[in-house]
């Protein structure tokens, strides 16, 4: 497919990972353009990329196929209406902002019923800034078939895209990988106390509990089992493994994982409402 001219409104981190990886895939420096309000992003992420900068938001997205909205969910409406007498029908909008619906954007962008913009929102993560990201994908149903290449080729330069039939499934991607980086943050920061406590230096407990959770990854996303299998593997009978296992189920383990997710997922659906007005 040939490359598509993507503009970003917003030139932060998680548009500049998201530039990093579509050059790194031999996407023309001529084929993207970011705009932002700060003199000094704008220089950085051009410096950076080689890619040309705009200040101005409308100047930004003239000519391009797809417009990244890359700013904070706070400003998107202000964004959006600033935009909406200059975004052309056949344009996709791609969305990474948190809690913003397509409804939402719709309605900001100015649609009319029989000219709705093709809109994908996405819910990606934070590992996308080291390429190595999840993202949940839902476009609405203006969007073409090769639009959703150009949305897959986009969310796909910094990790794995998983499209999802119903937008409200959103509030759970985010509730699972969205949020999820900072529960393996909070494991491996338990896991480093614990170990201290058992005597183990600080900065060895820290890169054992770190190391491990970084293998154990990739034993997963690389197995054909899924991860009980794999669990029931590592876990010899009356071992030592086992009885850590046992202590987890014993508190709770499971039941604390879900209630937390369904706490997140709540959270995130509160947000679209809130910023969706």
């Amino acid at each position: 497919m040939n490359s598509p001219r993507i503009a970003f409104i917003g030139a932060g981190n998680m548009a500049a990972s998201l530039i990093g990886g579509l050059r790194a895939q031999g996407v023309d420096a001529h084929c993207i353009r970011a705009s932002d309000h700060g003199a000094e992003q704008r220089a950085k992420i051009s410096a950076e990329h080689a890619i040309e900068t705009f200040a101005s938001n409308a100047e930004a997205i003239q000519g391009c196929d797809v417009i990244v909205l890359a700013v904070k969910p706070q400003v998107m409406k202000a964004v959006c209406l600033e935009l909406a007498d200059h975004i052309g029908a056949d344009q996709l909008i791609v969305s990474i902002a948190a809690g913003i619906s397509c409804a939402s954007l719709e309605s900001w962008l100015g649609a009319r019923p029989e000219a709705a913009p093709a809109v994908v929102r996405c819910m990606p993560n934070t590992p996308a800034l080291l390429r190595q990201g999840v993202s949940g994908l839902y476009a609405n149903s203006r969007v073409s078939a090769q639009q959703h290449q150009q949305a897959e080729q986009l969310l796909g330069a910094v990790g794995l895209t998983l499209w999802l039939d119903e937008e409200h499934l959103i509030d759970a991607v985010t509730a699972v990988s969205g949020s999820g980086p900072a529960y393996f943050f909070l494991l491996i920061e338990a896991m480093t106390a614990a170990g201290e406590k058992l005597g183990l230096p600080r900065n060895v407990a820290a890169q054992l509990s770190a190391h491990t959770a970084l293998g154990a990854a990739r034993m997963a996303t690389g197995s054909d089992v899924d991860a009980s299998e794999l669990r029931r593997r590592v876990t010899s009978p009356a071992g030592t493994t086992e009885a850590a296992i046992k202590t987890f189920q014993a508190g709770g383990f499971e039941a604390l994982v879900e209630q937390a997710l369904n706490a997140a997922a709540r959270r995130s659906a509160e947000l679209a409402e809130q910023l969706g007005q």
